[in-house]
């Protein structure tokens, strides 16, 4: 990463801090009550939009569903981050949230999915997501660890039968498609992460189709960044990967 694009992440970062703290005690409050979840999702207009995916799993049982831990906070606090460092301009205050099988999740080429280590799926979202996913749509899987992976694998298996997951190596272009991630670098939220994937037809010459986090939770780290509560060093790297995401995703 040069030192300017360095010296602008920490800018932004402040930014956010100063801007958000106000509601901060508010936010966090709100989203602990599953029934104050009600999205309200914003129709395409060309500009990027954060689309999250609405899951079936039932979680811990903690006030609100597995697929809504960090929102709407998270995706506010990237989509300021990614409008700062890139030319991509985004929804700042608004996001989507759409099922499985929902048919606007095609106008989106990426949508993030939380904790798939309670992800389940009917048939009519299993095919939905074939779909999206044939048709080009690129996944991201956040927060998951430990014995979470084997849900996570079984579903994965079920939209791609004949797909491999693998390890992704750190010279794969989406560690480097905006800023040089160096990957044995990285401090994952619950411990040393890894990132796994899955190619087109198994070929790591050809598109990269979905990403997981394991062992990590950027969600979490973009949600508190502004707090205070998570260190700035993890917060900083959960952006970067975050845009490289996005940047990789818009351009293959």
């Amino acid at each position: 990463m040069t030192p300017a694009r360095r010296s602008i992440l920490a800018l932004v970062a402040l930014v956010l801090a100063v801007a958000a703290t106000a509601t901060w005690a508010q936010d966090v409050g709100r989203r602990r009550r599953a029934a104050d979840i009600s999205p309200q999702n914003i129709p395409y207009d060309g500009r990027f939009t954060f689309v999250r995916l609405r899951h079936g799993g039932a979680g811990f049982g903690r006030g609100e569903p597995p697929w809504a831990h960090d929102y709407p906070r998270a995706e506010r606090n990237f989509s300021r981050i990614l409008e700062e460092l890139t030319l991509i301009k985004s929804h700042l205050q608004e996001s989507n949230v759409f099922t499985l099988d929902d048919p606007e999740l095609f106008a989106y080429p990426l949508a993030y999915m939380s904790e798939p280590g309670f992800w389940q799926m009917n048939e009519a979202e299993l095919a939905g997501l074939q779909q999206y996913m044939s048709k080009g749509g690129f996944l991201i899987f956040d927060d998951f660890r430990g014995e979470h992976w084997s849900n996570f694998a079984e579903q994965v298996r079920r939209i791609i039968p004949n797909g491999q997951l693998v390890q992704l190596e750190a010279t794969h272009p989406v560690f480097h498609s905006f800023f040089d991630i160096n990957i044995a670098e990285t401090q994952g939220y619950y411990g040393p992460a890894s990132f796994h994937g899955v190619f087109e037809d198994n070929d790591p010459a050809k598109r990269l189709m979905l990403v997981a986090n394991y062992n990590h939770d950027l969600g979490e780290l973009w949600e508190f960044s502004d707090t205070g509560f998570v260190p700035v060093d993890l917060s900083n790297d959960a952006y970067k990967y975050g845009v490289n995401y996005v940047v990789y995703a818009m351009t293959h």
